[in-house]
């Protein structure tokens, strides 16, 4: 089952006690990273995540909190011996920027691919480099810049049926095979496909994960059913809510709303200001809100396993 980390839950500059926003995501010994702020690196480190599994890196804008440890970080897996070609996933029209970021890193022993992500409407695609099981969607943000939410869905292998499969004469060889959702032509010319010997009991595992943005409807909708949201809430204090608007950030509060139109059913803050010392004084009150509320802190992880 898919383990969550969050590598950092800082916005703007990373503190003393606390890292930049960072998102990792693994499963099945492959993982992939959401933003990359400075020190992501050793950010990983003290999450004790291992660089060397990431396989894609997923950007949802191009502010320096979110994207200045890219070459550190790009630097520090060419040194865990990585030669396969690493993917970046970014917002429509910033490849050029990245490259740009990319210039002060020299040879990197493997190749760095870039895929631009629609800007204008919700786009979905399999993340092969972790799983045909995985599909990864993003829907564009409200923020000061081009911006994308992004969420992991997890389809999961349906419950294999052994009697089932006996039944039909199926040799023991194929049952693999069938379980991992590929059909099978056996000796005798028939075809059987996995629903088969297969049951559809077993609901998809989604996180959802959306910072730096205004507070919209669609957003609940993105984030429907998820068993995790991970949202941003840079202040606790609602006299904070008119600056939040005119800077293209949410507060606590916006981000317990939509869990709870979400239908989500756990939500992780994270995103907060540096001047927010003490996130978690606002909790008590949140949980009113949206009960399954917790104000995260850097390392915080979670198999999800239901």
């Amino acid at each position: 089952m898919p383990e969550i980390c969050l590598i950092g839950t800082g916005g703007m500059m990373p503190l003393k006690n606390r890292w930049l926003t960072s998102c990792y995501y693994e499963y099945e010994g492959h993982a992939l990273l959401i933003d990359c702020g400075e020190g992501t690196q050793i950010a990983l480190a003290a999450a004790d995540r291992k660089i060397s599994r990431i396989d894609m890196l997923l950007l949802t804008h191009m502010h320096a909190d979110h994207v200045s440890g890219l070459p550190g970080f790009l630097l520090s897996l060419g040194n865990s011996s990585r030669e396969e070609p690493f993917d970046i996933y970014l917002p429509e029209g910033k490849t050029q920027t990245i490259k740009n970021l990319m210039s002060i890193c020299g040879m990197l022993p493997f190749e760095v691919r870039f895929t631009e992500l629609p800007t204008d409407r919700r786009f979905e695609f399999i993340a092969e480099q972790i799983s045909p099981l995985v599909k990864i969607e993003s829907i564009p943000l409200r923020h000061s810049t081009v911006c994308l939410g992004y969420s992991v869905t997890l389809n999961r292998r349906q419950e294999f049926q052994p009697q089932a499969a006996k039944e039909l004469d199926i040799p023991v060889k194929y049952w693999r095979t069938l379980h991992s959702g590929e059909s099978v032509t056996l000796e005798d010319g028939r075809l059987i496909t996995p629903d088969m010997v297969t049951l559809s009991n077993r609901r998809p595992i989604k996180l959802a994960y959306v910072t730096d943005t205004l507070p919209f409807n669609a957003i609940a909708d993105f984030a429907k059913d998820s068993q995790l949201f991970i949202c941003e809430g840079m202040y606790g204090d609602p006299d904070k809510k008119q600056s939040m608007n005119e800077k293209g950030h949410m507060l606590m509060q916006d981000a317990c709303r939509l869990a709870e139109n979400a239908g989500a059913e756990q939500l992780w803050l994270t995103h907060y200001s540096p001047a927010e010392m003490n996130p978690k004084y606002y909790e008590k009150e949140l949980k009113k809100l949206f009960p399954a509320v917790t104000v995260s802190f850097d390392g915080i992880s979670l198999d999800i396993k239901e």
